[in-house]
């Protein structure tokens, strides 16, 4: 019952639904409440009290009554269960049995493969798709372009004809595997409804009918657009492969405006742009930056997060980034001869209870979690694991030596790493499976004396480096374990061992390899502050493995009363031993007479190693390690890692095309590795004019902030032109230039001659400058 004032107003059943509905609507119109107190009232959150509201308002009570079944326009079979779908179709087996047997009802797989059809025969008003799908597929002969009806896609680079999912198999269609395969190396052409740029209402429609899982790239001449400058790096991304391996891995994500290659894209260009987080985008405009991606809006903030958390819902982040490795593997095979691997912890500050790391920046052991990063040698990454309860170095090794090995093959290659991956054991264990190491030296050693060092001096990676090095040969385990120390002496004594199983490099080129580590911690800077590395993606958790083995926690709080008990003991033997140093042998010459007289000391002494003696068997009988589950129920979770991972990857594909630009830039631009990576950004701020002419889209930039930055730029496009990279969803080429540099300054003339009887007598006047 609703009672206002003292009076009652509304009176339902506590499960009719519809009724209680009413009740909050009529409640809040008639001005009894407002839309806080009414839902604080009733138990449900303003946003749903505000949708009984417009429910109510459209369709009265009828509206306000629950809906069985799912929402509009949501698929009830997921993407990838539509090719089961297809083979079970052709296998010839009935709706009824392929709904069983995907455990889903009839009308399920009815509505969602039947009526595609029609709609192809009936509603699509294109000359192309007047017929079925299936007829049309078989019909058309080899080497045609075929058309996805439900997408709005053309397919380029297939071998032979497509159909829908739940479409009758015709003879000369590829088997699925076969799809599978030449994924990766399609090229999607997007078609549209709309001629104006700037206003989509048509493909929306279709994203809303479920007949378009991308929308089409649409580009008008635009003037002065910001950010466009961001499209200098899309060559670099699309030679990547993120686009290819992208559809290859996830397919697609359902019917939409945005699909799987405009958020691959936007979320890419985001990072660029420095837009570290998606709530940032409410600071911009969606259609200047959507101009760029060729759409009348760029996706916002809540679009982004719903379309992570879809690819996310696949969990296929880990086979995404491997991928994506495979190919930079291929293209850059050379920089992969040394690969530095280190641990990058993040901190988590929220109010769930997780595995704690040793953050080095604070010095301090905090709730985070832990990622290893492997780099190749010009401090690239290639790709990261995430541990699993922030597992040390020594124990990810072995995994992470599992997945170098899948992508560098049989080739032999140095992994170096920190003194946290410090294990003569686990040495000997990479060097036979076919590595060779590069780490410091850990624990105490002998101090070498400094005459025996030797200067060294070479030329390396394009500048000259000078160190003070001794080489020589130790050994571990019993002998059994030979390596090479290659010592540096530094200017102010401090010597640095350097271990490693290669013995064919000279001791400069060891030393420089390894101090070159730094180049990964810069690169955790540089991303932490660039690409907020460190930033929670979502606050999702999820369970942990319970069988996980962690420090008995009963353990740590005895060993801080052994710690106590032991301190205590010192201290009485101290007084003890005092007492009996300061002993007057005239007055007690015996130790009895020495213990009569000190026998409260000697009682309290005697009680506290008891008293630790028992602690330490107390200690003794606990195991060291159990189960995380005994610990705390609580304690059994982690935080998601699909999203973040994902997330990370694709901060990396956009860190390791700027880094393929500043490569490129380099020969152009004298300060490229003091200013090389500023440059670009403000060249991806840059604004500009685009332009379609013919088969191209012309993007002409505005004039930098200085002539010689201008000019580098410049020299940049003829390099990023000859790659003739096409525009992702589109046959538009790419062409980039720059508008010529503003000049600076100009000739002034100079102050007037004077009069003089030279001038006057016919001397010729001297040339002033105009």
């Amino acid at each position: 019952m609703v009672i206002v004032g003292g009076l009652p107003v509304h009176h339902y059943s506590a499960g009719d639904q519809a009724a209680a509905a009413y009740a909050m609507v009529s409640v809040v119109d008639s001005g009894f409440a407002k839309q806080q107190e009414a839902a604080r009232g009733f138990g449900i959150s303003t946003r749903s009290l505000r949708r009984h509201q417009g429910r109510y308002a459209q369709g009265g009570m009828a509206a306000l009554a629950t809906r069985s079944g799912w929402r509009s326009g949501r698929r009830r079979i997921a993407v990838k269960r539509l090719r089961m779908i297809a083979k079970l179709a052709a296998e010839g087996l009935s709706n009824c049995e392929i709904a069983r047997r995907l455990g889903v009802t009839e009308n399920a797989i009815r509505r969602q493969v039947g009526p595609r059809k029609e709609l192809a025969q009936e509603e699509m008003p294109f000359a192309s798709m007047e017929r079925s799908a299936a007829a049309a597929a078989c019909e058309r002969p080899v080497g045609a372009v075929p058309m996805n009806v439900s997408t709005g896609y053309v397919v380029l680079g297939t071998d032979g004809p497509t159909r829908e999912p739940g479409d009758p198999p015709c003879a000369s269609e590829p088997s699925i595997q076969d799809k599978e395969q030449k994924a990766a190396s399609d090229v999607l052409v997007g078609l549209s409804l709309d001629v104006d740029p700037s206003n989509r209402i048509s493909d929306r429609f279709l994203a809303c009918l479920g007949l378009i899982d991308d929308a089409a790239p649409l580009f008008g001449e635009a003037s002065g657009v910001p950010g466009v400058g961001v499209l200098f790096a899309l060559p670099l991304l699309e030679h990547t492969g993120v686009f290819s391996v992208a559809r290859k891995i996830y397919g697609g994500i359902g019917p939409a405006f945005y699909g799987l290659r405009t958020t691959i894209l936007t979320l890419l260009l985001l990072a660029l742009w420095r837009i570290k987080r998606p709530e940032w985008l409410k600071e911009r405009d969606p259609a200047a930056l959507g101009r760029i991606l060729g759409l009348d809006r760029a996706p916002e903030m809540k679009t982004l997060r719903r379309k992570l958390a879809r690819l996310a819902g696949c969990h296929q982040a880990e086979r995404f980034g491997m991928e994506l490795a495979h190919l930079r593997v291929e293209q850059r095979g050379k920089t992969m001869g040394f690969l530095y691997v280190d641990g990058h912890v993040r901190v988590y500050h929220g109010k769930h209870k997780i595995p704690k790391a040793h953050a080095a920046r604070r010095r301090l052991a905090m709730p985070a979690t832990t990622d290893y990063w492997i780099n190749d040698q010009a401090g690239d990454p290639l790709f990261v694991v995430t541990a699993e309860a922030n597992a040390g170095l020594v124990k990810m090794l072995p995994e992470v030596l599992g997945e170098v090995r899948k992508l560098v093959g049989d080739r032999r290659v140095t992994i170096v790493f920190d003194r946290g991956g410090w294990s003569p054991k686990l040495f000997r264990m990479m060097i036979a499976d076919g590595f060779d190491i590069l780490t410091y030296r850990k624990g105490k050693s002998r101090r070498i004396s400094e005459r025996r060092f030797a200067t060294r001096r070479a030329r390396l990676d394009g500048r000259w480096v000078n160190y003070q090095l001794h080489d020589q040969a130790v050994r571990f385990l019993k002998g059994s374990l030979r390596l090479r120390q290659v010592t540096r002496l530094l200017a102010d004594g401090h010597q640095t061992q350097v271990l490693t199983s290669r013995w064919d490099l000279r001791d400069i080129e060891i030393a420089y390899r390894m101090f070159e580590r730094w180049r990964q911690e810069n690169f955790f800077k540089y991303m932490r502050e660039e690409f907020l590395l460190d930033a929670l993606v979502d606050y999702q958790v999820e369970p942990d493995d319970p069988t996980r083995t962690v420090p008995n926690p009963k353990r740590r709080a005895l060993d801080q009363e052994i710690r106590s008990a032991r301190a205590e003991v010192a201290k009485l033997e101290q007084a003890y031993g005092a007492a009996a140093l300061e002993n007057l042998e005239a007055q007690r010459r015996t130790m009895r007479g020495f213990k009569i007289a000190h026998g409260k000391l000697g009682s309290k002494l005697r009680t506290a190693k008891h008293g630790l003696a028992e602690l330490i068997a107390k200690r003794r009988a606990l195991p060291q390690r159990v189960e995380v589950r005994e610990t705390s129920v609580s304690a059994v979770i982690k935080l998601s890692t699909e999203r973040k991972h994902l997330s990370d990857i694709l901060k990396m594909v956009a860190y390791q095309a700027e880094s393929d630009l500043l490569t490129l830039l380099r020969p152009h631009y004298a300060r490229a590795e003091q200013e090389g990576r500023t440059l670009l950004h403000e060249l991806f701020a840059a604004s500009g004019d685009i332009l379609v002419v013919g088969d191209q889209l012309r993007v002409t930039l505005a004039p930098l902030s200085s002539p010689h930055r201008t000019l580098a730029i410049q020299a940049l496009c003829a390099s990023l032109n000859e790659t003739a990279t096409v525009f992702p969803g589109t046959e538009l080429r790419l062409h980039l230039d720059v508008h010529a540099p503003r000049r600076v300054g100009m000739a002034f003339p100079g102050p007037p001659p004077r009069a003089s009887s030279k001038l006057a007598s016919g001397t010729p006047k001297a040339a002033i400058p105009s």
